[in-house]
């Protein structure tokens, strides 16, 4: 991709990157996607195709897709989002303080969703869901991005400080029971979404901002984490399947490979190399989507499936991403229609909000016992249009927080 093997090129001190549309929307449509198939789980008497494929089957669906998509628009801001960082404060403790702050940020979201369901109320004196509602309220309170205002300054303060302190508090009386019969503290070995997402942005962070400044790292990186994956479904190596993520944040290299595939994207369509044009980039992007579905072709002798994180999930995973985002930039950064996104554009701007919406709403109607619709509508076509209304409900309650100025950001 770079004019030359040996040349060094920044992407990220360059003059001010160009804003591309069809990252918020590629983000808001994959998060209308998510939220659509996770209300679909639970609706029974659907084909096949329409859940998550079992851990036996060699094969993948569109559900199985959604979190590789999620991934790869990380990567995809990732060269953005370090390089504005870098212009805003050039020191690199800092950039490196917030790359572990966001990570951790993330984690400490993502096990308060993983241990909701495990709390012991008899051992704490609270509900999982109650819990879970007040870790979330909490959430907000301290990472909602406040309107600078001289007048409410001590008041916004104060609110920070009060969700740190939910936060401290959920997390300090946190009890369940163990598998021995004993009672324990947060189970860290699955931390939801959120935190596979933190460890994940960690990882591509730890690869990507030493070699930042050669155009071609990420795609060196990139074909390094693919081989791993490879190597790790094989069994040829043993510990990326073993060792805790707080040891090991690449895992087998399955979700950090999709990350930085996206951070090759970025490059593609941002990267100060040979290719200028707009449809030069976009014939490039296509032909790295290719490459990405040949080498996931020939690697299915090592399987396909997303619970087993195998090379060809990924590889296949890539390409459709790469795929859908080129026609969603030619749509909306080469053609600039973007008013058709209307409804998504809040879930790809507010992303981290919308994601929990969903989480408030079951905390909110177990706290509060109103399970009619969660226990009817959940057989065949109804429980596909409930599933649909339930998508477009939190879609607008997004667009409703964010015009009230209530958004999130780690």
């Amino acid at each position: 991709m770079a004019e030359g093997a040996g040349t060094a090129v920044s992407m990220q001190e360059q003059t001010a990157p160009k804003r591309i549309a069809s990252i918020d929307i590629f983000r808001g449509l994959t998060m209308a996607v998510m939220i659509f198939v996770n209300e679909l789980d639970g609706v029974r008497g659907l084909p096949w195709w329409t859940h998550h494929a079992k851990a036996s089957w060699n094969v993948m669906t569109y559900v199985d897709m959604v979190y590789p998509f999620f991934l790869f628009i990380i990567g995809l801001a990732i060269p953005l989002a370090i390089r504005a960082r870098l212009k805003k404060d050039p020191s690199m403790p800092a950039l490196w303080r917030h790359v572990l702050l966001r990570s951790a940020s993330l984690i400490v979201l993502g096990l308060i969703l993983a241990n909701a369901s495990k709390m012991d109320t008899a051992s704490s004196g609270l509900s999982g869901s109650l819990w879970g509602l007040l870790g979330l309220i909490g959430g907000v309170l301290y990472w909602n991005v406040y309107p600078e205002s001289q007048r409410f300054r001590g008041v916004f303060k104060s609110l920070r400080i009060v969700g740190l302190l939910m936060l401290v508090f959920v997390y300090a009386i946190f009890r369940r029971i163990t598998p021995a019969g004993r009672v324990g503290w947060i189970d860290g070995s699955y931390p939801e979404i959120l935190g596979l997402i933190g460890y994940t942005y960690l990882s591509v962070a730890i690869l990507y901002i030493p070699t930042r400044r050669w155009l071609w790292a990420p795609l060196v990186w990139f074909v390094g984490l693919v081989s791993l994956c490879a190597v790790a479904t094989l069994h040829w190596v043993n510990f990326p399947n073993t060792l805790p993520l707080y040891y090991w944040p690449f895992s087998n290299g399955s979700w950090a490979c999709m990350t930085m595939a996206g951070v090759v994207t970025s490059a593609i369509f941002l990267g100060d190399h040979r290719w200028k044009t707009a449809k030069q980039r976009m014939q490039l992007a296509v032909v790295f989507a290719v490459l990405n579905l040949i080498a996931g072709w020939l690697l299915t002798p090592l399987g396909i499936s997303k619970i087993r994180a195998t090379p060809t999930w990924c590889l296949y995973s890539v390409g459709a991403a790469v795929l859908c985002f080129t026609l969603l930039y030619w749509i909306c950064d080469v053609q600039k229609r973007t008013g058709w996104a209307f409804m998504v554009r809040s879930a790809g701007s507010n992303t981290l909000l919308t994601y929990l919406l969903p989480d408030f709403y079951g905390f909110i109607i177990a706290v509060s016992g109103a399970l009619y619709f969660e226990t009817h509508f959940a057989y065949g076509f109804p429980g596909v249009v409930k599933a649909v209304i339930f998508t477009l409900f939190m879609l607008a309650v997004s667009t409703l927080l964010t015009r009230w100025r209530l958004r999130m950001q780690l």
